[in-house]
């Protein structure tokens, strides 16, 4: 029994899409006969295959859940009961998750300014200090989020000077990958050339945000970087018992290029929806619109008046990310489409020109 309009769009997070087509088939093709349980299927142990080929023979993963999951897990697993983790002040572990990462594990945030939502070692190395002190949350993890919550994209160049930088200081570096996937289409590059080649440590690895039904996963590159993972997850009730579900949807992701074709779409619809404002505001056909970050991947940073805002959000869905300064974020997903756009900018012209 369907309880939705399946013609409703939004354009408030890529977690609103659906399940894609080719993710569900392989669900269904999971789903015959019986598999052991608690990842001793067969799916898990070809996903532990695909981890290796696109991270290196080393890397190892762990499907979990949820991406605060995999993120609270991974940075649990990095650090001791006194670490601390350095990130961004608009990072997904320090805004989005609840308090979870300090709630559930104890573990004390130190955020750092932003340059449109990523950070540098000069950021860094602003908390970066106290090593030996009791007093002082020990510095033991750096945490940067590839694409970053303005849909801003690490180059491969800029994280590796931040890993250089964190391990020569003793630390580890985590990246929240929840759409490390629109990362990689940005980027037109492996996983491998902006994780393992430049120093990252673990990696948690979106799917939800990429059309899977509540997947993530942890990656973990550097087996010395984590202790007690194994462990850590069945006791945070991140353990699956029919894994192979998991792992099945994760498999999709990489065979036929599901997952990159799915990324470069949804970024494609983010350019086309900035280009398509950018060629009204450049034309004088609407005022009262700009843009606060560059458009990487599959995210909108944009300026208007809160009240034009709140008309255009009754016909599409989006959030507000900073309401005081008007700034708004508009996320396309792999199954948003042209006339979605069309309709969208539509409705945006309207009520900028009422």
């Amino acid at each position: 029994m369907r309880l939705h309009d399946p013609q409703w769009r939004g354009f408030a997070s890529d977690n609103y899409s659906g399940v894609h087509p080719e993710v569900l088939q392989a669900l269904a093709e999971a789903n015959e006969g019986h598999q052991v349980s608690y990842g001793e299927d067969d799916y898990t142990t070809r996903l532990a295959e695909v981890i290796r080929e696109h991270f290196g023979p080393q890397a190892e993963v762990f499907p979990v859940f949820n991406g605060t999951g995999a993120n609270v897990l991974s940075l649990t697993a990095m650090m001791p009961r006194w670490g601390a983790v350095i990130c961004s002040s608009l990072a997904h572990i320090h805004t989005d998750e609840g308090g979870a990462p300090e709630r559930v594990s104890g573990l004390k945030l130190y955020t750092v300014a932003h340059h449109q939502g990523k950070i540098t070692p000069e950021d860094i190395a602003t908390e970066a200090f106290g090593f030996g002190d009791e007093h002082r949350a020990q510095p033991a993890v750096v945490s940067i989020t590839q694409s970053s919550e303005l849909g801003t994209v690490y180059t491969p160049a800029e994280i590796k000077a931040i890993a250089d930088f964190a391990h020569d200081k003793g630390m580890l570096l985590h990246m929240d990958g929840a759409r490390l996937w629109n990362a990689a289409a940005s980027l037109g590059l492996p996983f491998s050339a902006f994780t393992t080649d430049v120093g990252v440590d673990v990696v948690s690895l979106g799917g939800t945000k990429n059309g899977l039904m509540g997947v993530e996963a942890i990656v973990v590159i550097n087996p010395g970087a984590v202790e007690g993972l194994l462990y850590l997850r069945k006791m945070s009730m991140q353990l699956s018992s029919k894994m192979r579900f998991v792992s099945a949807q994760l498999l999709a992701l990489f065979e036929g290029d599901l997952g990159i074709r799915s990324a470069t779409h949804s970024n494609s619809m983010a350019r086309k929806l900035r280009e398509a404002l950018e060629e009204r505001i450049s034309s004088g056909a609407i005022s009262g619109l700009s843009f606060s970050a560059p458009t990487h991947a599959n995210a909108v940073l944009a300026v208007l008046d809160p009240e034009i805002s709140d008309r255009i959000r009754t016909k599409f869905r989006f959030y507000d990310w900073d309401r005081q300064a008007g700034e708004v974020r508009w996320m396309c997903s792999f199954d948003t489409t042209s006339s979605d756009i069309v309709a969208f900018v539509d409705t945006i012209t309207a009520e900028l020109q009422a």
